[in-house]
C-alpha cells in the first residue's frame, strides 16, 4: 500500500518475464493463434520460447517473437523448440531447456489443440480419440507437471504472483454441439482441469485460467475445408455479426497472462463475440 492510501496499480508489461507458447508453428505461413499468442506476449516484453512438433514453423515464431522485440527494444528473445507435448519427456525437456536458455518460467500457455475426428460415439475410432485426448488434455496436464515446479523458483511478484498458466480451451467445451464428440469432450476436460488446478496451486501463488474461443478463422479451421456459405453462417451465429481471428483469442490470452489478470484465477473468458451467451427460441 502506497503512503496515500491507494494500492499500486497493476502493469501490463512483461518484461524480465519469460513464457512458453504451445503450438506456435502455423501452416502455409499464416497465423495461427499459438503464433498469435507469441507475438502478443513479445509486444508486452516478454521472452518466448515458441513450442512445435515442426522445428521450422516454430522457428518462423520465434524470428516474429524477435522482430517484436528489435521494434520495441525490449531486450527479449524468441527461441524455437522442437517437441511434442503428448510426450512426457518432451515436455521435460522444454522447461529444462527454457530455464537453461532464459533463466526462468513465468508464464505457460497451454495452446495445443487438434479438431481429431468429426464422428459420433457410433463411429469414432479408439485410436483416434486415445490420440486425441493425449493432444487437447494430457500435454496440458504434462506442462504443468514441469512449468509448476519451475514457477515455484520465483520470487512471489505482485500480489504474491509466481507464474500464470493459461489453458485455450474452446466454446465446444462448454456447449457442446456437433463438431465431433472427442473435440467437445476434451475441451470440456479442459475447462474442468484448470479450475481443478487453480485450487491446487493458487496458495503458491500461480494462477490457472482458461480462454474458450468461439468460431475464429485460422489454419486449423479452414484446413478442413470450408465453404464461403459455411463461414458466413458462422459469423450470423454470433451477437456482433463478425468473424474472429487468431488476434482475437490471443488478446484474450496476454490478457489472462499478464499483471492486469494479477488477482484472476479459475476463470473461464469466452472471447466468442458473444455467441455463447444466448439462445433463440
Amino acid at each position: 500500500m502506497s503512503t496515500d492510501g491507494i494500492p499500486p496499480r497493476p502493469s501490463r508489461s512483461l518484461v524480465g518475464k519469460v513464457a512458453i507458447v504451445t503450438g506456435a508453428g502455423c501452416v502455409d505461413g499464416g497465423l495461427g493463434s499459438g503464433r498469435a499468442i507469441a507475438i502478443l506476449l513479445a509486444e508486452d516484453g516478454a521472452s518466448v520460447v515458441c513450442v512445435d512438433r515442426d522445428l521450422a514453423l516454430a522457428a518462423k515464431t520465434a524470428s516474429l517473437v524477435n522482430e517484436e522485440h528489435a521494434q520495441k527494444k525490449h531486450g527479449g528473445r524468441g527461441v524455437a523448440v522442437k517437441g511434442d507435448v503428448s510426450s512426457l519427456e518432451d515436455c521435460r525437456a522444454i522447461v529444462q531447456r527454457t530455464k537453461a536458455e532464459l533463466g526462468r518460467l513465468d508464464i505457460l500457455v497451454n495452446n495445443v489443440g487438434i479438431l481429431g475426428p468429426a464422428f459420433d460415439a457410433v463411429d469414432t475410432k479408439l485410436e483416434d480419440w486415445a490420440r486425441g485426448l493425449d493432444v487437447n488434455v494430457t500435454s496440458m496436464m504434462l506442462m504443468s507437471k514441469f512449468a509448476v515446479p519451475a514457477m515455484l523458483e520465483n520470487e512471489r511478484g505482485d500480489g504474491g504472483i509466481r507464474g500464470s498458466i493459461v489453458n485455450v480451451g474452446s466454446t465446444a467445451g462448454l456447449l457442446g454441439g456437433a463438431s465431433g464428440l472427442l473435440y467437445a469432450t476434451s475441451k470440456g476436460a479442459v475447462v474442468q482441469m484448470t479450475r481443478a488446478m487453480a485450487a491446487h496451486h493458487g496458495q503458491d501463488g500461480i494462477r490457472v485460467n482458461t480462454v474458450c474461443p468461439g468460431t475464429i478463422y485460422t489454419p486449423m479451421v479452414y484446413s478442413q475445408g470450408m465453404t464461403d456459405e459455411r463461414r458466413e453462417a458462422r459469423r450470423e451465429k454470433n451477437l456482433l455479426k463478425t468473424e474472429g481471428t487468431a488476434w482475437d483469442n490471443a488478446a484474450a490470452v496476454r490478457f489472462l497472462a499478464g499483471g492486469d489478470a494479477r488477482w484472476i484465477t479459475g476463470s473461464v473468458l469466452t472471447a466468442d463475440a458473444g455467441g455463447s451467451c444466448y439462445t433463440e427460441f
